[in-house]
């Protein structure tokens, strides 16, 4: 298992329970070479990654926070239970804990 594809953000430990949600579901994607998040009024393109094919990554990012231009960097590690446990760090800014699932979609009848 690898974390490449789209988790769902389920948890920001230290923020509230609704904060992660707060303009969209809050998710994080890990493609070949890049990807994208999206949590609170946050988001970001993720550009420069180590290997999405490994059980851990370190990436860095650049986006926009309530219409203001950030980047940073990050880091995410598969668990044991098959969750995903990461930080999104501002340059210069916060850093924000984060606690993923796999991102299943169901299609309804």
């Amino acid at each position: 298992m690898s974390v490449a594809g789209k988790w769902r953000i389920v948890e920001m430990p230290g923020y509230p329970a609704d904060y992660p949600d707060l303009v969209e579901p809050a998710y994080i994607l890990f493609e070949h070479g890049g990807g994208e998040f999206a949590f609170g009024a946050c988001t970001g393109n993720i550009w420069e990654t180590s290997s999405a094919e490994a059980t851990s990554i370190d990436f860095s990012w650049d986006g926009s926070d309530e219409m203001d231009q950030v980047c940073g960097d990050g880091d995410a590690e598969l668990r044991s239970d098959g969750s995903l446990q990461g930080e999104i760090r501002y340059r210069n800014g916060d850093d924000l804990p984060f606690i993923a699932k796999r991102w299943t979609s169901s299609t309804a009848c």
